[in-house]
């Protein structure tokens, strides 16, 4: 559960700290006071679009931060799936800066989808006008499905169908007239046969540029060879002369100093390094000779092998593997009327496949809507509708879709005998209103979510109305904490926990500040509410006795609970 809020130079607030409690936590003040701004906080700490609009003016950034308690085991799935740590609370903070944000689980940064995902599985708020969403038949299915747990039933159909979907678009992509066709096979061939009959090696290329470039260059070679030959062991007073002459100088000097033996040993190491040399330089030189046949064929090939490559990638690995590609393409294409059967039976295996799965799908709609409209039709009678004949109607679309074949619509008749009617042509806003919370009541039995927020669901409704919605806010406040923001002073009367927002002015500066109210001062409030400025002992009094009446009932509410379990 949602324990602890705070929020820091967010729009009209400059900081605000609210503690939450079990069961139902009620929020009240004068209109403008700033009531939404609160529940927007928690929207947009738990994901919600951030603009710089929303910085206070004159701060650098905004922060909202929430803590929760961790005890849904989805949750704690969830964060291992993101590695993100997980004791027994989870704070989540958010800092806006003008064109960036910063979100933050127990201390780990997470992108703006992590945080969401994270988000749905700890609170569920209902805004100002999420009752206008039942105007719209895609609500209508959502809220079926979940009643139904067709989460992972849904999540099948929609992978059959972008199974099938995928098969229909290779199918597509496949067919070609047979003109074409035949076109593509006498190109792919060409260009096959031409890689093939040029006999490509890997390194080719290579040994042909080296042995290419010694024989383009054999006369320039020649003459260095012989230079070289000739100053090292050909000419007269050539290098190996030299070392002969200059090794009997220093052996006619050992007989005087025998030191000297070494040196005249290293000496002799060089004119025998210098004369194994010049035996292979010779026979270097003499293995030298240009064969024209030779330089011109491996022109020739030189040329061809680059003709090739210019053609089909610019090297060896890159025209290797567009042979490869146009192979297979030639195979799929000489093939074509085998490929295209695989291909058409597949897509049709996996259309019928989908079929299946969105039949399953539709079943379990239909029993759940014949279940639900029941209950539905039960909680709306609870919520001071006089009559209520609520129907979900499931049918055929006639389409094919991600989400199934079916249309669903929610129809309601409020007068006996009418015949039932859309919403939209039905309802007013405060019964659209009711609506929301009756199917809210229904679906937070088995809802995982442990956080429901609730923000002004009281819209348009009043007296024994009002009193009915208190009782049922009071009911789901048993099962799931909940949060509320109420002009109402019957639903204000249940609270577990009472804050009231206040807004003051204080120097010139617009300040906004979150109590909690205990004993007399929820009294107090309620009063306000009830007589607005006129608060008269007798106003006081009723003030006094609705809150003990709301004790009472919770405490008999909690009695047959206990029984019933």
């Amino acid at each position: 559960m949602l324990c602890h809020l705070h929020v820091k130079n967010l729009a009209i607030i400059r900081e605000a700290e609210a503690d939450f409690s079990e069961h139902l936590n009620i929020l009240t003040g004068e209109t403008g006071a700033g009531k939404s701004v609160i529940i927007g906080a928690a929207s947009l700490g738990l994901g919600g679009k951030a603009g710089r609009e929303m910085i206070r003016d004159g701060a650098e950034y905004a922060l909202v931060e929430l803590l929760f308690t961790c005890e849904s085991e989805l949750t704690r799935q969830v964060l291992a799936a993101h590695d993100l740590p997980c004791g027994e609370e989870i704070l989540i903070s958010r800092k806006i800066y003008p064109g960036r944000t910063v979100n933050k689980v127990n201390d780990e940064t997470v992108t703006v989808a992590t945080l969401k995902e994270i988000a749905a599985t700890l609170i569920d708020i209902h805004g100002q006008h999420e009752h206008q969403s039942l105007l719209h038949q895609e609500k209508h299915l959502a809220i079926t499905d979940t009643y139904a747990k067709n989460q992972e039933l849904l999540a099948q159909v929609r992978g059959a169908y972008a199974q099938w979907q995928k098969a229909a678009k290779e199918r597509r992509e496949s067919e070609m007239p047979e003109e074409e066709r035949l076109r593509e096979i006498s190109f792919l061939e060409y260009e096959c046969k031409e890689i093939e009959e040029a006999g490509l090696k890997e390194t080719e290329e290579e040994e042909l540029e080296s042995r290419y470039r010694l024989l383009s260059n054999m006369s320039r070679i020649e003459e260095g060879i012989a230079e070289t030959y000739g100053l090292t062991g050909e000419r007269r007073e050539c290098a190996s002369d030299q070392i002969g002459r200059a090794l009997r100088a220093l052996r006619g000097l050992t007989e005087y100093d025998e030191s000297l033996e070494d040196l005249c040993e290293e000496l002799s190491q060089a004119e025998d390094i210098l004369s194994d040399f010049n035996r292979q330089i010779w026979d270097y030189q003499n293995s030298l000779s240009f064969d024209h046949e030779e330089f011109s064929v491996i022109e020739k090939r030189l040329d061809e092998i680059r003709r090739i490559y210019a053609k089909y990638g610019g090297t060896y690995e890159r025209t290797m593997a567009h042979y490869e590609e146009i192979s297979d393409r030639l195979l799929a294409y000489q093939d074509y009327d085998r490929r295209r059967a695989e291909l058409q039976a597949l897509e049709q295996e996996r259309k019928e496949a989908y079929l299946a799965l969105a039949g399953r799908l539709s079943s379990r709609r239909r029993e759940a809507a014949a279940e639900l409209e029941g209950k539905i039709t039960e909680a709306l009678l609870s919520l001071n509708f006089l009559t209520a004949d609520f129907h979900i109607e499931v049918r055929e679309s006639g389409q094919l879709r991600e989400n199934g074949t079916d249309d669903l619509e929610f129809l309601i008749s409020t007068n006996p005998g009418e015949k039932a009617r859309s919403l939209g042509a039905v309802a007013s806003g405060g019964e659209l209103s009711r609506i929301m919370l009756a199917i809210k009541s229904i679906l937070a039995a088995q809802d995982q979510i442990p956080t429901l927020i609730f923000d002004e669901i009281d819209t348009g409704i009043s007296g024994v109305t009002a009193q009915r919605v208190a009782e049922r806010m009071a009911e789901i406040a048993g099962i799931h904490q909940v949060i509320c923001i109420t002009h109402l002073q019957q639903i204000a009367a249940m609270a577990d926990r009472h804050l009231f927002i206040e807004k003051d002015a204080d120097a010139g500066e617009t300040r906004v500040r979150i109590r909690t109210l205990e004993g007399d001062e929820s009294v107090e409030e309620l009063a306000r509410m009830v007589g607005g400025a006129n608060r008269s002992e007798a106003v006081v009094q009723a003030a006094r006795e609705m809150k003990a009446l709301a004790a009472e009932k919770k405490r008999r509410a909690a009695d047959a609970g206990k029984r019933g379990r």
